[in-house]
């Protein structure tokens, strides 16, 4: 019986790589070789380890399986497709328009893909997220409840990525057990031989990361299965199972190419590979019925695993009323019904950074599965209080909701993304507006999976004085506003910013930016000027008749409203309209009837003021509009002098409209 199984098992992964090599093939694009090295380890996974169900991909308490290596693709759309959640037409339609099977895997797409994967070193990164979020539902909801693995599979150049190494020194230093990360080292890249470029001893690394090692042979079926037997066992560390493989193993002539990489293989390599195999070396995308019957031995047990789980589930719901309340905060994102956030008074000062702390605080009591931390920036992000309120979650400590991210945006960034994937969290993660280029790659991979993460950046402008020109934030306004999908929020003052935090919590299809000051700004008196809710559109006007045509019109946003509000006074006899403009998303999400109703289109005396680089506002200043931003880095100075120099006053503002307005 076992020779018997054995056989089918080679047969299985013979026909998984004759699938991969007609894949690319057909689709004339692809990276067939990695697949095939891949394929040994990958198989024995899904076939006997893998906890999932069959019938709904979605399952809660899965073990997750994310493909670092995204551009081995068409090794996961084989496995998913013998799984049934695909078809042999999608593998047929491989990289094509509209297919469930483009390049790399997109999550928001294909079933049974976790993770939007390709841009290397973000995966693992990810999947620490979601080993992080495991670990920390299983406290808060039980452990009959929560109870899965975390898996990755890498390549030589994802562990070349810096990313991946620092989101592997948090995940050994949180000692997470439940995260088991293959490593496929084959060691060629697209370029050729991973020696030309590197000579890292990876072993080495992550065992000073604070990892548990295992070596094998990744073709060897019983090496494979102790090391996952042996990796799950290891509940106090992370565990990394390096696999020395073949690339494109199993090919008739070109095995170890390091062509083979990244382009398909002629059609007379394929047929000499399937002749090897003992497979019809002219029959395109055969999937036999013994393979798939073999792959599915294990579904019954699968699925009654799930049914038992969902009714212990309904058994709890029924019975334990904090039980049920929290559930519905973990998969039906309902925030509670009497939330209630921080209420400033119109006679204090406050920077936005502290309103959002405060609202932070507010949130630590009211929303349990509200969890983050910044980037080794505490005391100047006002995370502090935060994290002091909900502990630090650490090896030691499964119930503390602040993560000490250490000097790492970007592992952050992606780290949150894994969360908000794993679900039942609410991330977000805080730095300086300067280093959101650090993050940038993984806002974009926030963004493109949809994730409602809540990314905060402070010290947004050249305010930040005398830190200097590295840490003045200057085209990031703009760099942040030209990723799509990317909520951009600056509001103007501490009521303001709890209203973006409001608008954040209620996102489900997108990240929001929420962009904040170092310095103090005075609290708007909401009595005199129109409620902060209006945020919600985006712009409004904050300043002026709404029914009147005004003589002109200043936008502006953030820190800058209130230089436009105190302009504004200065001209009696004009009527000045000030429009708040905190979110340019929001704002072109509107009517073009309430688009123009703020700004009306015969209304062409315009002048917009932003302490950041004029690129992207020539679409609201029109063919006589103005812009008053800062197209240069910055110097070192208090941040009194330089709003004096960049001509960030009142003064100046007059000056300018006088000047270049009035007189047009």
């Amino acid at each position: 019986m076992s020779n018997e199984k054995e056989k089918l098992d080679y047969k299985a992964i013979s026909v998984i790589k004759s699938l991969i090599l007609d894949g690319t093939r057909k689709a004339n694009s692809g990276h067939p070789g990695g697949a095939m090295s891949s394929t040994d380890f990958v198989y024995i996974l899904f076939k006997d380890y893998l906890k999932f169900s069959p019938e709904n991909p979605k399952w809660f308490n899965r073990d997750r399986f994310i493909l670092s290596a995204g551009h081995e693709s068409m090794l996961l759309y084989s496995i998913l497709t013998m799984i049934g959640y695909l078809t042999v037409d999608d593998l047929k339609n491989f990289r094509q328009f509209g297919s469930l099977t483009p390049g790399h895997p997109e999550v928001d797409l294909t079933p049974g893909v976790e993770a939007t994967t390709g841009p290397l070193g973000q995966g693992i990164s990810m999947g620490v997220g979601m080993a992080i979020a495991e670990i920390m539902l299983q406290k808060m909801l039980g452990k009959e409840i929560v109870n899965h693995f975390t898996y990755v599979l890498v390549g030589d150049g994802d562990l070349q990525e810096p990313v991946a190494l620092g989101a592997s020194a948090i995940a050994g230093h949180l000692g997470l057990g439940n995260l088991i990360v293959y490593y496929d080292k084959n060691d060629i890249q697209i370029s050729g031989k991973t020696s030309r470029a590197d000579s890292t001893n990876i072993e080495t690394v992550f065992k000073g990361l604070g990892w548990h090692i295992i070596n094998i042979n990744g073709h060897n079926h019983n090496e494979i299965k102790d090391a996952i037997l042996l990796a799950q066992s290891k509940k106090e560390k992370p565990t990394l199972i390096i696999g020395k493989t073949i690339m494109a193993h199993g090919l008739a002539t070109k095995e170890g190419n390091t062509e083979t990489h990244g382009a398909p293989l002629p059609p007379e390599e394929i047929s000499a590979t399937k002749e090897k195999f003992g497979l019809p070396a002219n029959k395109f995308f055969q999937l036999p019925d013994d393979i798939i019957n073999h792959f599915r031995k294990r579904f019954p047990k699968l699925i009654k695993a799930q049914k038992e789980w969902n009714e212990l589930l309904k058994t709890k719901l029924n019975s334990d009323n904090k039980f049920n309340r929290f559930w519905e905060l973990v998969i039906n994102k309902k925030l509670p019904a009497n939330l209630k956030l921080s209420e400033f008074s119109y006679k204090e000062k406050m920077a936005t950074r502290a309103a959002f702390g405060k609202v932070l605080d507010d949130l630590a009591d009211q929303l349990p599965n509200f969890v983050g931390g910044s980037a080794d920036l505490e005391p100047s992000n006002s995370t502090k209080a935060f994290a002091q309120k909900v502990g630090d979650f650490n090896k030691l400590n499964h119930s503390g909701r602040n993560i000490a991210f250490g000097v790492r945006e970007f592992p952050m960034g992606a780290i949150l993304n894994g969360m908000a994937l794993h679900g039942g969290i609410r991330p977000y993660g805080a730095t300086f507006f300067v280093f959101s280029d650090y993050e940038r790659p993984a806002l974009r991979l926030s963004a493109m999976q949809k994730l409602p993460v809540l990314h905060v950046f402070t010290h947004d402008s050249f305010y930040v004085g005398e830190d200097g020109p590295t840490h003045q934030p200057v085209e990031h306004l703009a760099a942040l506003r030209s990723i799509p999908n990317l909520l951009v929020v600056r509001p103007a003052d501490a009521t303001e910013t709890t209203t973006a935090m409001m608008l954040a919590l209620e996102q489900k299809q997108r990240p929001t930016a929420l962009i904040l000051t170092r310095q103090t700004l005075p609290v708007i008196d909401r009595t005199k000027y129109p409620s902060a809710d209006n945020l919600k559109y985006g712009a409004y006007i904050i300043k002026g008749n709404e029914d009147e045509t005004p003589d002109i019109i200043i936008i502006a946003t953030g820190s800058e409203v209130h230089l436009a509000l105190e302009t504004a006074e200065q001209f009696p006899n004009y009527r000045i309209r000030v429009v708040n403009m905190p979110s340019m998303e929001l704002f072109e999400e509107q009517s073009e009837e309430y688009k123009n109703k703020i700004l009306p289109p015969e209304v062409t005396l315009r002048l917009i003021i932003e302490a950041g680089t004029t690129f992207g506002w020539h679409k609201y200043a029109g063919s006589k509009g103005i812009i008053l931003g800062i197209d240069h880095y910055g110097n070192s100075a208090p941040a009194q002098v330089l709003q004096k120099m960049y001509g960030f006053t009142v003064e100046n503002i007059i000056k300018t409209i006088e000047d270049k307005l009035l007189k047009q």
